[in-house]
């Protein structure tokens, strides 16, 4: 096998995704304004032929191929989410460490009435609520290296096997990041690889943290994500400094392209900031203010 210096090799990684996220800032004169009252008002009659099949047009069956896993609908010029569609996209969410059986129960009943893809909850919580969620089709995740990503890859990776035993459909890992700040990207890849092999056949996200990380970090950190076979990457823990941007999500959204998906998590706690997500880029939003999301509705929760 040919020898290479790793650090150049992601330097040149780092400068590429550079350069193509330069070509992809979209002028400001493309960008198009829609009407609100009318979203098919941004599209002329060169660009719509009045087909019926957008997004604003058949809501019904959009909605129904979102909850069957769908992350991206393709439609013409100002095509529309249906109202409702977003509850499909989210991961409810129930983290603490205090957490008891009834507070999951009722988060599992939430999931199951509101039609949400997951709930995410500690491994040492999967088998109840893999029970809870059984005939529905709502998945049970599993947070794995939670919340610092300081253990070793055996670990996790034992960690993710003992998940997907117990009834863990997807498993949320957090990143190394100590080793991601100190460019050890050798134990930064074999981490994920380790978890994503461990998971499979079932999704991994990444968590990357990107409160705690530069620019240049979470580019990086994307690009070992998608060599590793991770299914996304995913902004936060909702337990460390900050949560989710706009700014992160687009940027993430750029580097790993259309292949892989996209979560944000962290400080999601109204519909307008899950829709803002959206528009930047996100497949998936992690809340526990789930319910305010899809209802519109105020949330005291902070994750």
């Amino acid at each position: 096998m040919a020898q290479y210096d790793e650090n150049a090799l992601v330097d040149a990684i780092v400068d590429r995704v550079a350069k193509r996220l330069s070509i992809l800032q979209a002028p400001p004169e493309v960008l198009r304004t829609v009407d609100p009252a009318d979203p098919c008002s941004a599209a002329s009659e060169n660009e719509c032929n009045g087909c019926g099949f957008c997004v604003s047009r058949k809501a019904d069956i959009i909605h129904e191929m979102l909850r069957m896993g769908v992350s991206r609908v393709g439609a013409g010029p100002g095509g529309t989410r249906p109202d409702g569609a977003i509850a499909p996209l989210i991961d409810h969410t129930i983290l603490k460490a205090d957490v008891t059986k009834e507070q999951l129960k009722k988060v599992c009943d939430e999931a199951k009435q509101w039609g949400f893809a997951t709930v995410c909850v500690n491994a040492v919580n999967i088998p109840f609520v893999a029970r809870e969620l059984a005939g529905s089709s709502v998945k049970p995740i599993a947070v794995v290296g939670f919340p610092l990503g300081a253990m070793t890859p055996m670990a996790k990776a034992f960690e993710t096997r003992e998940a997907i035993r117990h009834g863990a459909r997807e498993i949320d890992m957090v990143i190394n990041i100590g080793a991601l700040k100190g460019k050890d990207y050798t134990l930064v890849l074999a981490d994920i690889v380790a978890v994503v092999q461990a998971a499979k056949p079932w999704p991994v996200k990444v968590i990357l943290e990107t409160g705690a990380l530069s620019r240049d970090e979470k580019v990086i950190a994307c690009a070992l994500c998608k060599c590793a076979g991770a299914a996304f990457v995913k902004t936060s823990t909702g337990f460390g400094p900050g949560g989710a941007t706009v700014e992160d999500i687009a940027l993430m959204r750029q580097v790993v392209g259309p292949e892989m998906g996209v979560k944000a998590s962290g400080g999601v706690r109204d519909t307008e900031g899950a829709q803002a997500m959206i528009k930047a880029g996100a497949t998936r939003i992690g809340a526990s203010a789930s319910v305010a999301i899809v209802t519109g509705t105020k949330s005291d929760s902070k994750y």
